[in-house]
This record gives C-alpha cells, structure tokens and sequence, in this order.
C-alpha cells in the first residue's frame, strides 16, 4: 500500500465524514508526525490493538562491502522497531 492508497481508504472508510483528498491528506501526514514526535520523545508509541513502536539503539558493527569484500565498520545508530499486538498477529 503506498501513501496514496492509504489516504483514499481512509477517505472511503465508513464512519468517516466526507472530506476532500487534500483534508484526509493533511490529517493522515498529522497522525504520522504525532507519532514521530511520541517515538522521539517517549522512545515508543503504543496503538492498542495495533502494535507498539519502540526506538533502539543498534550497536556499531563489522560489514564487508559486497563489491570489493573489504571489511568495514558499519557505524552505530538509532532505528525504529515494531512489535504486533496480539489480537493484530492473530488476524494475518
């Protein structure tokens, strides 16, 4: 599913009011950069039902570069990891 086609289900759900692309749009980029914001913040966002996002922190690690198979270090970093709800992981 990419951006678009989650912005025209949302615009299409039942129970939602009748709105235009570009409102449903707006509403939608603002319930992602809320969650953005919770996970920078709170290190996590918890939807229950859905799942919880969590911010970990990987570790500097050795690689190899697949073109000239020469060992390198791969730098430490922040990622996001996600976790299913219970109820979610039973429904696929």
């Amino acid at each position: 599913m990419t951006k678009s086609d989650l912005i025209e289900a949302v615009q299409q759900a039942d129970g939602v009011p009748e709105l235009t692309k570009k409102s449903t749009a707006a509403i939608v980029e603002a319930v992602f950069d809320a969650m953005k914001m919770a996970i920078d913040e709170d290190d996590r966002f918890s939807y229950p039902g859905f799942g919880t996002f969590k911010k970990k922190h990987r570790k500097a690690r050795k690689g190899r570069n697949p073109k000239t198979n020469m060992e390198i270090t791969i730098p430490a970093r922040k990622t996001v990891s996600f976790k299913a709800a219970p109820s979610f992981r039973g429904s696929l």
